[in-house]
Formats: structure tokens, sequence, C-alpha cells
């Protein structure tokens, strides 16, 4: 009997999490599941709760909300036999979209109920863990800001890209990728583990969260008209093939600036811990997930 955990970030609301659970206890029945639900109570719980689980042997442990809580929780299971799964409830998803997650609860569950596992790539910026992607850019200066705002979701995180654009200048990077060195004025500095933001959004549409690498996503200063191109391209899934990014290969990136202030991982800012220096690296097959046939 498989035991399973669930944990639950409470912003799904009260009576989503009433339904949510009557689903779980359908689709997951107790003749074949241990099943056992329980919520995020503070910041940090996530990776408390996976560790406890990790220690009580459970089989897998599943991240019912956006790319924050995922990041929290597995920061807990990294390196050990309990597997991730994910029920994509946050706003963007960019992890349970690379992984190919059904978005719609029913078909993530029975997935869950499969049990399809593999080990993936995690990766780390200055020790802080990413799933997906981090980046010390324009998206790492937004990120920050999104944290003070209450409104959230897409346009909020639009209404901030446009009112801050104007006054954000690409900083000038010395860039250390595997000893390979270059210096480069960049809008974006983005190191994808997996495909994309979230929202369809792919600065690195080949990026594969199992291939060992890490890519490198550095889009160099743009007028503001060349917003919407990079938009378009991004959810076409091929900037990679435009005059607007540049793209690299590695598993060491070291980038360092004096204008350097700003980092994000999987979409939340993160303080430096060491101003004007970031080090990005792979740790390849780290992460039991629960997957989808590829």
């Amino acid at each position: 009997m498989r035991k399973i955990l669930f944990i639950i970030n409470r912003k799904a609301g009260t009576d989503r999490e009433k339904r949510l659970e009557g689903v779980i206890r359908r689709y997951l029945t107790p003749k074949a599941f241990s099943v056992e639900i329980t919520h995020l109570a503070y910041l940090g719980h996530g990776t408390v709760l996976a560790r406890e689980a990790v220690e009580q042997g459970v089989d897998t442990v599943v991240a019912v909300g956006g790319d924050g809580s995922i990041n929290e929780i597995a920061q807990g299971l990294v390196g050990t036999d309990t597997a991730l799964a994910i029920i994509p409830l946050g706003s963007g998803n960019g992890l349970a979209r690379a992984l190919k997650i059904p978005m719609k609860v029913p078909y993530a569950l029975e997935l869950i109920a499969d049990g399809r596992r593999r080990p993936m790539d995690v990766g780390y910026a200055n020790e802080h863990l990413f799933l997906s992607n981090a980046g010390v850019g324009f998206d790492a200066l937004i990120a920050d800001k999104f944290r003070h705002t209450q409104k959230r979701g897409l346009m909020g995180y639009a209404k901030l890209v446009i009112g801050s654009f104007n006054k954000y200048k690409g900083p000038l990077y010395q860039i250390d990728i595997d000893g390979q060195k270059m210096e480069k004025q960049a809008f974006l500095f983005t190191v994808a583990n997996g495909n994309q933001f979230g929202y369809e959004f792919k600065l690195a549409p080949n990026a594969n969260v199992f291939d060992g690498d890490l890519d490198v996503c550095l889009v160099p200063p743009v007028p503001f008209y060349g917003l919407l191109p990079i938009g378009f391209y991004s959810l076409r899934g091929t900037i990679d093939k435009t005059r607007y990014m540049q793209h690299y290969k590695g598993k060491n990136i070291t980038v360092t600036s004096p204008e350097l202030a700003h980092l994000q991982v999987d979409g939340d800012a993160v303080p430096l811990s060491d101003g004007g220096k970031v080090n990005f690296r792979i740790a390849p097959a780290a992460l039991q997930v629960i997957v989808n046939r590829f």
C-alpha cells in the first residue's frame, strides 16, 4: 500500500480545499493507498513536512499549489527516495507544464495513482534550490516587486513589467560558463532547468529537466516595443531562434556585476548572499518526480 501525503497551500481557499479533499479520496481509495492530507501553516513549513514524510517512509509527497510551494516542499525531498507529485493550483504552473502534468485535478490524480516516477535535475543559485529557472535580470527585479503587491496573477505581473521597464537598464555582466568567459549586457539573464516560466512562456523551449545541463538565456537590452515580439516568440516556443535571445548550455555558471542587485528562483525573490555575484549549478537526477508519459 503506497503512503501518500498531500500538502495543500491554504491560499486555494477553504471551500475549494473541501472539494479537493473529496476528489482526492474518491480517486485514491483506502484499499490501495494510505492517504494523509495536511496544510501549509507558515513559510518553510513545506520543507519541514516533506522531511518528516521521508523519515516516515512516505512513497509520494504531493504539492498542491503553485511553483513557490512546490519549490519549498521539494527542498525536503532532494536526494531521497520519496517522490514529488504535483497538483497545479498556482498561477503560472511552470514546472507542472514542463513535466506535462495535467492542469485538471482529476487527471493529475490519475497520474499520481499510476505512480510513474523519474529522477529529475535540480538547480542551485547561490545554494537556493530552483526547479524551473532562476535569474538576475529584469525578471528578478519584477519578482522582488511582485512579492510586495496585492494584485496577483498575470495582469498584476504585466502591470509591474510595463511600469518598471523604462527605469531598468540592463547591467554589464561578467559571465563564466564551464570556464568559457564572456562579457555581455543583458535585459534578461535567466538560467533554466525547465523549459518555461509558466503561462506557456518559454525562454528555453528545448530545456529539459532530465538532460543534466542548465540553459543560459540571455536577452540583450531591448526597446519597449521589443517586449511584444519577445512575448510572442516565447509563447510560440521559438524565441531561441530569433535575434532577441542568445542561448548557451552549461553545468556551472557564474555571473558577476556591481549592478547585480536581485535574484529570483522559481519566480520568488530571494536575498543575495554574495552581493554582485551569483553561482548557478546543476545537481543531476537529484529529485524523484511523478511524471506523465513523454
